[in-house]
């Protein structure tokens, strides 16, 4: 098995309602002013609303590097951000293969349907060790409590293997996400191995 690549670029997937909870809004910003600090390259999707707007706008001015993946169908709906690198895709399937192509590790933030669809699909690839790359979810007062007891539920109905519970690591403050992200465990097959099995 090769080693999962240094961490240099990191995905980051969170909710793109303007109406969200003020606080998870100030957590996006600070994690994209961060992730500027620490020389890492944000790669969301690609949107100016809600969470990951706000994450890429505090990146973007704090000097770091950003890079945008949207559909061409949403970029009015999530409003594109054009201070920053912008790819425009065919679909939501693109937009995915392309985030996680370029990511070396990914953040779930608070968010909603979307963001579940794209973050239990990257779960699934690691359950099938597809990759190696570590997941943090930031869950500030148990937001993803729900989830993670789902997941324990499909492990104690013997659906899923005990393991898969060690496929992320869950912090409740920012500044723990990127220290999180560099001591995660990282197992399975090396990256350019995992896109072409993905794909």
């Amino acid at each position: 098995m090769g080693q999962a690549p240094r961490l240099r670029s990191v995905c980051v997937f969170c909710g793109s309602s303007d109406a969200a909870d003020p606080a998870f809004l100030a957590d996006a910003a600070a994690l994209g002013a961060a992730l500027a600090g620490e020389g890492l390259r944000l790669v969301y999707g690609g949107g100016g609303v809600g969470l990951m707007g706000a994450c890429a706008r505090a990146a973007h001015e704090a000097g770091g590097q950003v890079l945008g993946v949207i559909p061409g169908f949403l970029t009015s709906r999530e409003r594109a951000l054009e201070s920053v690198q912008t790819v425009v895709v065919g679909s939501m399937h693109e937009r995915k293969m392309m985030m996680f192509e370029e990511a070396d590790g990914f953040v779930v933030l608070p968010g909603g349907i979307g963001t579940l669809e794209e973050v239990v699909e990257l779960l699934s690839w690691r359950r099938l060790d597809l990759h190696a790359k570590p997941i943090v979810f930031h869950s500030p007062g148990d937001f993803w409590r729900p989830l993670f007891d789902l997941f324990q539920h499909t492990v104690e109905r013997s659906l899923t293997p005990p393991s898969f519970l060690d496929a992320w690591v869950e912090v409740d403050a920012v500044e723990d996400i990127i220290p999180a992200l560099r001591g995660a465990k990282r197992r399975g097959p090396d990256a350019a191995a995992a896109a072409a099995q993905i794909t």
